[in-house]
């Protein structure tokens, strides 16, 4: 695909494997280089979603109109559906977006160390609490918490986080004073929470603090025209994340 230098002969194989290693850097260089680029040009927040079929639009509308107001919202989706890109997209439309975005799947940390990771913890707090900890509510600070999957909250951190959306503040593990945090707090699940509220698994009054405004997100099979483009994005995607030449789809 193009000369990078040339050999006069006769050579010595040391100088082939010198030309040849310098060769392989600048175009691993060169790829890295491409990387990057690709990464700092790429959309950001609404714009970053693709997809132009009728319910796309109207999910694209819906986040530019909820972004800029500084109220939390909740994400309605089925696995799969984007949550974590309209959340981020929520983000970058708002007036924190130079802030921290901090995503947490609550179904993938367990109930005993959940508390710990939302909340942080001080130290001597139990045993292995060597020093103190920030909690991922700190780590937002001035930004925004993604809280994915907030149905597999355990009941005793519900108060907790209910505390936070209210009152803004909290205590550590072990702590005696007030942390106080200003984090724009969006909440995204898969489930219908007022099933979960009817069977008394989840508090009503923090369903109603989260759900101030809801947001649905159309599975793929409602916005089939989107298939082509979400296919070309990957495609493009992943040619310029492995320097692989790929032009397209047949």
């Amino acid at each position: 695909l193009g000369a990078y230098d040339y050999l006069q002969k006769p050579y010595q194989p040391v100088e082939l494997a010198h030309k040849i290693r310098k060769a392989l850097e600048k175009q691993s260089l060169f790829l890295e280089v491409k990387r990057l680029k690709a990464r700092v040009t790429e959309a950001k927040g609404v714009d970053a979603m693709v997809g132009s079929s009728a319910p796309m639009l109207k999910l694209q509308e819906q986040l530019r109109t909820v972004a800029a107001k500084d109220i939390t919202v909740m994400l309605y989706g089925e696995s799969g559906t984007g949550k974590e890109l309209a959340a981020r997209a929520l983000h970058q439309g708002s007036p924190r977006r130079e802030k921290p975005f901090v995503a947490v799947n609550c179904a993938s940390i367990p109930e005993t160390l959940l508390e710990n990771e939302l909340f942080g913890h001080m130290k001597g707090s139990y045993t292995g609490a060597a020093t103190n900890q920030r909690g991922l509510f700190e780590e937002a600070h001035t930004g925004t918490i993604l809280l994915d999957e907030i149905g597999e909250i355990p009941a005793s951190i519900q108060a907790k986080l209910l505390r936070v959306l209210q009152e803004h503040e909290f205590k550590k593990i072990g702590g005696t004073k007030d942390v106080r945090v200003d984090v724009r707090v969006i909440a995204a699940t898969n489930r219908d929470l007022r099933e979960a509220v009817a069977a008394g698994r989840f508090r009503e009054d923090l369903y109603y603090r989260i759900n101030v405004l809801h947001v649905d997100l159309p599975p793929l099979r409602a916005r089939g025209r989107d298939i082509l483009a979400l296919a070309q994005h990957f495609v493009r995607r992943f040619a310029a994340e492995t320097g692989k030449p790929v032009a397209g789809l047949s």
